[in-house]
């Protein structure tokens, strides 16, 4: 069964999802021509489900009442693997930006739907690339927009989740927007970083309570550490 699923998925499932991909970043482009909010969002979250159908992942939603659409928020997780983005783009059910890699935008045709939807692209090339960086996330967050960071900065090379990088919560501090921990349990077992084969499985998101910075005397470091927490006691 095993390798049968392998074929299927080189030969069937991957020719398709690269059209899928393709299509999916010309309607982003056009997309947002019209509407940045439309355009920047929900053509991405139809191809993150068409991947998960495809490839025979599940996924799990808890606590998806905790949020309020109309809200905006800081959302942080962990990052197992390349399925993390797939399940909360396609199943999160909040409009987003991220902040992702520059690196991503070397993409052909991907990249340039990235930039065009207005995902904050992280530069730690200088302190004059990363200040950047920053006001561009600023500006989004200004625009009543939520963002997504995995505070890792990479997906973990064992499975374990590895110590947060601060921007995400200096960001929060700033704007004073609930932060909202999101644990993702089985993305590791669907596709490591080690590997492009894919494990039929289930991926669940864990969504927790908002956490307001300045709520009980949170600071920036307080309120990383009490995410990481958090996260970390939520995961198998």
């Amino acid at each position: 069964m095993k390798y049968l699923f392998r074929l299927y998925q080189w030969l069937i499932a991957a020719p398709i999802l690269l059209v899928v991909t393709i299509l999916t970043a010309i309607v982003t482009v056009v997309g947002c021509l019209f509407s940045k909010s439309w355009g920047g969002y929900y053509p991405a979250k139809v191809w993150a489900c068409i991947f998960c159908w495809l490839l025979f992942v599940r996924v799990k939603v808890k606590g998806r009442e905790k949020i309020n659409k109309k809200t905006s928020y800081v959302f942080v997780a962990n990052h197992q693997g390349a399925f993390d983005i797939f399940s909360i783009y396609g199943f999160l059910g909040h409009n987003f930006r991220w902040m992702m890699r520059k690196g991503l935008t070397n993409i052909p045709v991907i990249g340039q739907a990235c930039q065009i939807a207005g995902h904050i692209l992280v530069d730690h090339s200088s302190a004059a690339a990363l200040k950047k960086t920053m006001e561009d996330a600023e500006k989004r967050l200004a625009d009543d927009m939520s963002l997504v960071v995995f505070p890792e900065g990479r997906r973990t090379d064992d499975g374990e989740m590895a110590s947060f990088k601060s921007g995400a919560f200096r960001l929060a501090v700033e704007f004073n927007l609930p932060v909202v921990p999101i644990a993702i349990n089985g993305s590791y077992r669907v596709m490591p970083r080690t590997t492009f084969n894919v494990t039929p499985g289930t991926i669940t998101l864990t969504l927790h309570d908002p956490i307001m910075p300045g709520a009980e005397g949170h600071d920036q470091r307080k309120l990383m550490q009490q995410c990481y927490d958090t996260i970390s006691q939520s995961l198998d």
